[in-house]
This record gives structure tokens, sequence and C-alpha cells, in this order.
């Protein structure tokens, strides 16, 4: 049976459920991007129905990355509201991501295994913190969750 992501559209309004990593090498995030974006965003992706959100964040960084991570804490919960998805530059956007911290791994075995929500296959970067406030980098809060090492979990609200 084939897996449905918590998800959903509504006229021109979209709805999604996304479980995210955070992983860092040193002063460097990984970050994902295709040939559909002129943009990184953050490994992960959807959570299918009957999932929990630490079940997907381990399935997406295994099919993105060919690595199987543990995960070290839940860091963040990010409500993004935005504009523009794929072909279609006025849908209205929901998003609520939660973003999980993982446990240092061997990373010379990382490589990029996976495909956007569109089809198009991911190429992995790494990204140095000093980067995210120079390029199209998304979420831009990521180095600051790794920098500051808050235990509590953080709630963050875009609106952009």
């Amino acid at each position: 049976m084939e897996q449905m992501d918590c998800c959903f559209t509504q006229e021109n309004r979209w709805f999604r459920y996304r479980a995210c990593a955070i992983i860092a090498n040193g002063s460097s995030i990984l970050m994902v991007t295709n040939p559909m974006v002129d943009y990184l965003y953050s490994v992960g992706g959807g959570v299918h129905h009957g999932e929990t959100a630490e079940e997907a964040v381990r399935r997406e960084v295994l099919e993105e990355t060919g690595v199987a991570m543990q995960i070290d804490r839940l860091a963040a919960v990010h409500e993004n509201f935005f504009t523009g998805l794929m072909a279609d530059p006025k849908r209205l956007c929901h998003e609520i991501s939660l973003y999980f911290l993982m446990k240092p791994s061997n990373f010379k075995d990382v490589r990029a295994a996976g495909v956007s929500m569109d089809g198009m296959p991911e190429r992995l970067v790494w990204v140095p913190f000093e980067d995210f406030g120079r390029m199209r980098v998304y979420p831009g809060f990521l180095p600051e969750i790794v920098l500051n090492q808050i235990q509590q979990v953080r709630h963050i609200v875009t609106k952009g």
C-alpha cells in the first residue's frame, strides 16, 4: 500500500506536516536542493499518515543521505506561512515542521539518495553557518539552534 503524506490542498491553500533533520558537522549544516529550485532546504519531508514524526525523520534521513542516523532530541517546532509552491506562485501554504537534532554520524558515507516531492533528484550541500545569511537557505534559524544548544524546544513562526 502506498504511503500518504499528512498534507492536503483545498482550493488555492496547501497544508503539510513535515519532520526535518538538523545534521551538523563542525560549523556546517547538511542541506538539500534540486534542479527545480534556486534555494536550499532542510533534510526531511512529509510525515506519512500513521507515522510518528521521529519515525518520519529517521526514514527521511536514510532516504535522502543513505545513512541511518539516530535522533538526539526535538529542537524546534516551526510554523511556516508562505506563498508559492512549485508551479503555483499564488498558492497559500501553511507548513508545520518538527526539527530534530541528529546525533553525530559517519559523514563520509553521506550521499545524495533522495528525490523531491515533485520527483526531482536531490543534491546534498554542506552549508557553513555564516552562509545562511548570504544564501537562500530555508529555514535560516538552523545555525542558531546548533550554536545556542538551548535544551528546551523552540517554537518559531515565520510569515513570509
